[in-house]
């Protein structure tokens, strides 16, 4: 009898269908019954000796919620007959409900409950315990996870004495992980933590990867990828990266029907094992990454999502260097540039857009010296300067930076101009808010923010915490135009001042946007699983 391995994991969902990610013991045909009537059913595709299926639910009715149940070959495999939480639910919104987004990134796997936590309680355990706790109580309608949803490199020692029974640790990549079966370990170990487990079941989420999905500072520069490239065990570790992302994370991203028309998807579930199918699209992805589009769109109601992949799009060469490919810029226009469809535009990407003053200069210096504006010995130093403090955010592409600003400040001007672009990121291990303006003019009409949360849970070590509150100081940027200076770095459009933060700890944004108004709220785990609120403010134009 087929059993459920991992999920269920509730990830699209609109006011008449769903979708509902399993992944099972052997292949058969999975299907969702939900309360109400409606349901759906899928058989299993099979990917490197795994079994998943993505279920289409169908029949939902906008504004109710229906509890659902997971039968395998028509037997009942969810809720588990031992379960301590609520019936895992489907919500069909309308168009003009309020839309609550959770968010944040950056989230190392829980130990077993019989173990202490190191790095303190996590925030989305946390979440999970007070929604089980008031099942009709407030919780989020989507969750957006920033990046970093699994760490390849950095891995618990429960997961490193299962590799260590597979093979020997004192040959590369060590502790890490090296292939497709040992990246399912990592969502075996992340997933059915029963907390994240049951409230993956039951808020829709949205997720796009950052470095350590793959290995920390993924793509930073050209050199940095040649000299991967000579790595031996590289090959099979971005492969599997990528093959295991797909699987897992991205095919939940999309819509119904944007699976209906994907090739890659239809192929996998046509053919008896689909391993090789995908290892040709990862391995086409890793030549050509232009021929891959991680990059998606979300709306709910009159909220517009944007999730913008900011690893793999990259455009390396130190001449024309970008955060995005041509053709990714042009998709990312495409889906902001659309006047009166939205009251607020959510732009999601891992790596934040504005960052602390200091940080932000030191990145467009490090661009410029390894670019050879100050000659061949400066940019030595500026590849490992870029390397070693990890200064690849959209600061250290510059065209990229302003090129962002200029969109944003075009999206969110004249008529039908919505109420906020929010910008929303992770990956710096605290959590802040920024304004931006536009000084010389030509600045938009909706208010414009960075809000920047992480980790989930994740160390924070005291250097990080001083590094950053003095990244945001008065004598930081006074040294920060030292660095420009020497750079001859270019003067960019938009300014910026922080206006929250920052925020040390594990913890989670929650956006509440309701008409043309929207608000923020900042929450931090705490112990006995309570989730204390730090800030509250509202983000609309008064």
């Amino acid at each position: 009898m087929a059993e459920l391995r991992l999920g269920p994991l509730l990830r699209y969902a609109d006011g008449s269908s769903a979708t509902v990610w399993v992944e099972t013991s052997r292949p058969c045909t999975a299907e969702v019954r939900c309360a109400d009537g409606s349901g759906g059913e899928a058989p299993t595709f099979q990917i490197a000796g795994h079994h998943y299926a993505l279920v289409p639910v169908t029949g939902l009715t906008a504004g109710t919620t229906t509890s659902y149940d997971v039968h395998l070959d028509g037997a009942l495999v969810w809720p588990p007959p031992d379960s301590r939480f609520p019936p895992s639910v489907i919500r069909a919104p309308r168009e003009d409900d309020e839309v609550k987004v959770g968010f944040g990134s950056c989230r190392w796997a829980a130990p077993p409950a019989d173990e202490p936590d190191p790095v303190g309680p996590d925030a989305l355990d946390t979440l999970a315990l007070r929604m089980a706790a008031d099942p009709e109580g407030e919780r989020p309608d989507v969750l957006l996870l920033l990046g970093d949803q699994v760490y390849a490199d950095e891995t618990s020692p429960a997961t490193q004495r299962w590799l260590a029974a597979r093979r020997d640790l004192g040959d590369p990549p060590g502790s890490q992980v090296a292939d497709y079966e040992e990246y399912t370990r990592l969502y075996y170990e992340s997933w059915l933590d029963p907390e994240v487990r049951w409230l993956l079941s039951t808020v829709p989420t949205c997720m796009i990867f950052d470095d350590h999905d793959v290995i920390d500072d993924w793509n930073t520069s050209a050199a940095w990828v040649e000299d991967m490239r000579a790595t031996p065990w590289w090959r099979e570790r971005l492969l599997s990266g990528l093959m295991s992302y797909w699987v897992h994370q991205h095919l939940g991203n999309l819509s119904p029907a944007e699976l209906a028309t994907d090739p890659l998807y239809a192929a996998v579930r046509e053919l008896p094992d689909g391993t090789d199918e995908l290892r040709a699209f990862a391995s086409r992805a890793d030549v050509d990454p232009a021929s891959v589009r991680w990059s998606y769109r979300r709306d709910f109601g009159r909220v517009r999502l944007v999730m913008v992949d900011s690893r793999a799009a990259r455009v390396l060469d130190e001449e024309h260097r970008s955060m995005l490919d041509p053709g990714e810029e042009r998709w990312l226009r495409e889906q902001v540039l659309d006047p009166g469809a939205y009251d607020h535009l959510l732009i999601g990407t891992s790596l934040p857009w504005l960052l602390p003053h200091l940080v932000h200069d030191a990145e467009a210096w490090s661009a410029a010296l390894c670019r050879g504006d100050r000659g061949a010995r400066w940019a030595r130093f500026g590849e490992k300067l870029r390397r070693g403090a990890d200064l690849e955010h959209w600061a250290a592409f510059p065209a990229s930076f302003t090129g962002l600003a200029e969109l944003i400040a075009q999206a969110g001007s004249g008529a039908g101009a919505p109420s906020t672009v929010l910008v929303l990121s992770g990956d710096v291990h605290h959590a802040y808010v920024a304004e931006a303006s536009w000084p010389a003019g030509g600045g938009p009409d909706a208010r414009v923010l960075q809000l920047t949360c992480s980790p989930v849970h994740n160390a924070v070590p005291r250097a990080i915490r001083v590094a950053f509150r003095f990244g945001w100081s008065t004598a930081a940027r006074v040294l920060g135009r030292r660095f420009l200076r020497h750079g001859r770095c270019a003067p960019v459009p938009v300014k910026w001042r922080k206006t929250g933060g920052p925020w040390f700890g594990n913890q989670l944004m929650t956006l509440t946007m309701e008409g043309r108004a929207a608000r923020l709220r900042l929450e931090q785990a705490r112990q006995g699983g309570v989730l204390a609120t730090v800030e509250e403010s509202r983000l609309s134009p008064s």
